[in-house]
């Protein structure tokens, strides 16, 4: 089949070089399959290396591995996003898989039976696409930040590194998911704190305990695996929960908040006077605010009719039926609960690498069924 003029074809274009483009990467490397890895980040890993400081695993090491290379820590610790980001790095090196950094894809298209894929001044081609992305890549702000005074530094979660990117004065987070729960704890010892909204529930046993380490994890990580999946009743109920929800607090407890000296406020539904403001229509006099206020997919770049009415892809198990030969993986229980974690992505890629190694298989067979057809014409 004829190629466009100055595209790089590939067999299999993954997109995205985090844990789940490298493990899809690792196994059509085992299959045999040609592919490339494209990352928008400087380094692998950088998805990992640039958040807050503080920031550690929620599962300890021995969770923590991708097919085909251990992770170097032992099995009880909870590791650091460093050292996450660092295996990581350290894992596309040592399995040699070709990946080329600094790529950011800003559109993809099809033409025909290819996809096409633009970067900057860069064209690819492949037959293939694997989408290996979270669904949380854009910010998101509510609208009346804009009307927030100038003086306060307003800062996101995802630019969020440690207090010292902070102004003098009382810093109020907004959002009490994971993250705005972690923030809070890691800026209180330095600035008097204020925490906005409500929490969805919070895990009642300290995950670094032995409850947690050898008792509840494993059977949390059971049910999330194996029940709260796309094969069961229960697990297809609760999917649209897990979607649009915030997480339940992990590590962090509403005590640990307290104790912390962190003062819970109501919900931010607006702007006073330059100031946010409350549901209980106080405002807060604060000099910096952070808001912990989740993502939006940031999938506009994909020039495909393959999604729903909130911007969801459309797709079974990762794999696209509107558009053969495009892959979804990472995305927020993808197929179970543990879909989005570096200890159920592998399971996922299994099954996204075995559909795309039956779509070559299948296409070469039809290809040698024409040729030898044409021959015998």
């Amino acid at each position: 089949m004829k190629r466009n003029q100055g595209s790089q074809y590939v067999e299999t274009i993954v997109i995205g070089g985090g844990q789940a483009g490298l493990c899809v990467g690792y196994l059509l490397a085992q299959q045999g399959l040609p592919f490339f890895i494209l990352d928008a980040n400087r380094r692998i890993g950088d998805a990992w290396r640039n958040r807050w400081d503080s920031l550690r695993l929620f599962t300890p090491a021995r969770y923590d591995s991708l097919p085909g290379l251990r992770f170097p820590a032992r099995g009880d610790e909870f590791p650091t996003k460093d050292e996450m980001a660092d295996y990581l790095e350290s894992y596309a090196q040592r399995l040699r898989l070709p990946i080329q950094t600094g790529t950011r894809v800003n559109r993809l298209w099809k033409d025909g039976d290819r996809f096409l894929m633009t970067a900057g001044e860069q064209r690819f081609e492949s037959n293939n696409v694997v989408v290996a992305m979270s669904n949380y890549q854009a910010p998101r702000l509510p609208a009346f930040a804009k009307d927030i005074d100038p003086a306060v530094k307003q800062v996101h979660s995802f630019e969020y590194r440690n207090p010292s990117q902070l102004q003098k004065g009382g810093v109020l987070v907004v959002g009490v998911g994971n993250s705005g729960a972690d923030i809070s704890m890691d800026i209180a010892t330095s600035h008097t704190t204020w925490l906005s909204g409500k929490e969805s529930g919070f895990v009642p046993y300290r995950i670094e305990g032995f409850m947690g380490r050898f008792l509840m994890l494993r059977l949390i990580r059971f049910i999330g695996h194996h029940i709260l999946c796309m094969s069961t009743p229960v697990g297809r109920k609760a999917r649209p929960n897990f979607l649009h929800r915030t997480t339940p607090l992990i590590r962090i407890k509403p005590k640990d908040l307290s104790d912390a000296g962190i003062e819970r406020v109501p919900k931010v539904i607006g702007v006073r006077n330059g100031l946010p403001l409350l549901e209980d229509n106080r405002t807060l006099d604060v000099r910096n605010i952070i808001w912990c206020t989740g993502f939006d997919s940031g999938f506009s770049w994909i020039d495909l009719p393959i999604f729903d009415h909130l911007g969801d892809p459309v797709h079974d198990r990762g794999v696209v039926a509107s558009a053969p030969g495009v892959y979804f993986i990472g995305l927020q229980f993808l197929y179970s609960m543990t879909s989005a974690t570096v200890n159920g992505v592998a399971r996922d890629a299994e099954h996204i690498v075995r559909a795309i190694a039956s779509r070559e298989q299948a296409g070469a067979e039809k290809e040698d069924w024409n040729e030898r057809s044409s021959e015998a014409a």
